[in-house]
């Protein structure tokens, strides 16, 4: 028997691991068809096994991954902890699908536990992608919250049919299918390319392989259409001389290639020992996106990229990184939109494989939000593609839930907004209000429940940047504060929630050194020197201009305590100066109080006349006018400074 007819049953074989093993002599019964894939009768074999002479630890791996892959999942998780107990070391794919079993067969309590001592083995960014996604299903209940139909497309078969992508006005997809061909392994259980007309309702019309790329006796299967490199990316079984390669293990993996249209083939992606699975070519940005199983990735099957010249390549594969990738196995990247989408199965989706939206900011990605039930449902959901069509948007995707056609169908959907559970960005720096172009790092940015629930909290970074995101919540409080600058707050209503996505909000925070200063010995507001009219106490428009520097200082720190204190030269009577000094500190503080300031930060507005001269220029001495000026003058003290931090 051909030993490639049993990896390709379903979808799962083909992602997986379709690097296809060479009969290997010497193995138990349970390992012969472990490595068939033939997960069922590993079972059966290695439970007899166990009965008898017991399993190694890889046996004992081997009849966990058997459990799993044929859905008894009790039993899995059992077989999993059991391996962790023992103190065995667990890839992060192992942990993941220990998750996934208990998720599917535990209760939340019994889950969380095992989960809490797995917390070391995880990266930081997928921990928050967990809470954030757990949160968000637990709110939302999973429900994507907008009103389309989900629809099964008429020409499924019932094999795997998966793997959509626009070409033109067709519908581009692999199927396991059999071919009437008389091509010698073209019938044999291969996976193949096929088309079909997009109809205006959005089913597809009679399929087809598709016959504008090379035709193989092997896999052709996850196609993806360039319009700007004008041709067809797709995976492929590596061979040479036209027969399977395959490495020194016995395992032949698969290739991506490039046929441009009317034009030559070219190989992009090949090792003999690492399969790459899902091209996606970025116009925007040159990039070639794909899904691969290097040993060096996050847990299975991750995503990464390379840098291309008109579809060459010109760099290494470069990972895509926590934020995207997890210790399950990641699939199927498109971009729509400013929005990367993929498919996962990390253990706290809603079932076994669900699509992600992450959105694109510069070069880095947000957190990964679950698509929510509709798009996603407790099966396999993955290879999402969407595209506008009309007055909203058309999209296909692949899954395995209950009441398609065959192993994997093809599902399509029409929607008037992007699908997706509901969240809220906010996002901008944190800056100096009195110089909006000077950022504020490592300020605490918070988001609030009205009712004071700490939602989220991030730092900006040093160039002042903040980024939170959260569930949806009908109206949310923001705040932001760092020691010896002003605390921010400020409320926002679910209106001003949806006036703000994709826009950008800058915080204002003051440091409270920038407005202060020292002078004769007290810590006073920071203004330029300003003068009254000769024995007037109108406020000029200079004079006004820095009061209202006190104005602002006040907004941003609204404990102080503050006393006005008026001075004057030596010219004139002394009861003729306090009185002017008086009125013009009453004058500061009407203005003071007009302008917001509440007249309880006004402890007291004195004026002291000639009262404390700062120079020689006394009564009867000749000066010059800069010198008499020096001694008119007026500060604002703060009369707490020494206490407002504490």
């Amino acid at each position: 028997m051909n030993p490639i007819k049993k990896t390709v049953p379903f979808f799962f074989a083909f992602l997986m691991g379709m690097v296809f093993s060479l009969a290997q002599s010497g193995n138990s019964k349970g390992d012969n068809y472990f490595f068939q894939y033939d997960y069922q009768n590993a079972v059966r074999a290695y439970e007899a096994e166990l009965m008898e002479d017991g399993l190694t630890d890889q046996q004992q791996f081997n009849l966990a991954e058997s459990y799993y892959q044929t859905k008894r999942f009790e039993k899995a998780a059992q077989a999993y902890i059991n391996l962790h107990k023992k103190g065995v070391e667990m890839t992060p794919l192992h942990l993941n699908r220990m998750m996934q079993s208990l998720s599917k067969t535990s209760d939340k309590e019994r889950k969380n536990a095992y989960l809490a001592t797995l917390s070391s083995y995880f990266d930081r960014e997928f921990l928050e992608n967990m809470d954030f996604n757990s949160n968000l299903l637990e709110t939302s209940s999973g429900e994507n919250g907008l009103d389309f139909e989900v629809f099964n497309l008429d020409g499924n078969s019932p094999e795997a049919d998966f793997s959509p992508a626009f070409f033109k006005e067709k519908l581009l997809f692999s199927s396991g299918r059999i071919q009437n061909t008389n091509k010698r392994g073209a019938t044999d259980g291969y996976l193949n390319i096929y088309d079909a007309n997009l109809q205006p309702n959005g089913q597809i019309g009679s399929v087809q392989p598709f016959a504008r790329i090379p035709s193989s006796d092997y896999h052709k299967a996850t196609p993806f259409y360039s319009l700007g490199l004008n041709s067809v990316l797709y995976v492929m079984s590596n061979t040479q001389d036209n027969e399977l390669a395959f490495d020194s293990k016995g395992k032949n993996a698969l290739a991506i290639g490039m046929q441009v249209l009317d034009g030559p083939f070219r190989l992009l992606l090949k090792d003999l020992s690492t399969s790459f699975y899902y091209p996606f070519y970025d116009e925007a940005s040159g990039k070639l996106y794909f899904a691969a199983n290097f040993e060096d990735g996050y847990g299975g099957t991750d995503l990464y990229f390379v840098y291309t010249n008109n579809g060459q390549i010109m760099s290494a594969p470069i990972n895509l990184g926590p934020r995207i990738n997890s210790p399950g196995n990641e699939i199927a990247p498109f971009i729509f939109e400013d929005s990367f989408y993929f498919a996962s199965d990390v253990f706290y989706g809603l079932g076994g494989m669900d699509i992600y939206k992450s959105n694109i900011e510069d070069e880095a990605f947000s957190i990964p939000i679950n698509l929510g039930m509709g798009i996603n449902s407790p099966e396999d959901d993955f290879g999402l593609i969407m595209r506008n069509e009309g007055d909203g948007l058309l999209g296909y995707f692949a899954s395995n839930r209950a009441g398609g056609k065959g192993k994997d169908d093809l599902y399509g959907f029409k929607v008037d907004e992007k699908p997706g559970l509901k969240t809220f960005t906010l996002k901008g720096k944190v800056v100096k209000p009195y110089n909006t172009s000077e950022t504020v790092s490592k300020a605490a940015v918070r988001l609030l429940k009205n009712d004071g629930t700490l939602l989220a909290e991030t730092y900006s970074d040093d160039d002042g940047n903040y980024r939170l995101e959260i569930p949806w919540e009908s109206g949310v409080v923001v705040e932001s504060a760092k020691e010896r600058f002003s605390d921010f707050s400020r409320t926002f209503s679910e209106e001003d929630m949806n006036a703000m996505e994709n826009s950008t909000y800058d915080i204002q925070v003051a440091l409270y050194d920038d407005l202060v200063e020292e002078k004769e010995g007290q810590k006073v507001v920071k203004m330029d020197d300003f003068y009254f009219e000769t024995s007037q106490t109108s406020l000029t428009s200079e004079i006004q201009q820095e009061l209202d520097k006190v104005v602002l200082f006040v907004e941003q720190f609204p404990s102080v305590q503050l006393r006005i204190e008026t001075y004057t030269d030596s010219r004139g009577g002394s009861s003729t100066n306090f009185r002017l000094t008086q009125a013009r500190s009453d004058a500061i503080k009407q203005y003071l109080i007009q302008k917001g300031v509440s007249p309880t930060n006004i402890i007291y507005s004195i004026g002291y006349g000639e009262d404390k001269i700062l120079n020689n220029c006394t009564n009867g001495v000749f000066c010059l006018e800069v010198l008499h000026k020096q001694n008119q003058r007026s500060l604002i003290v703060v009369l707490n400074d020494n206490v407002l931090f504490n």
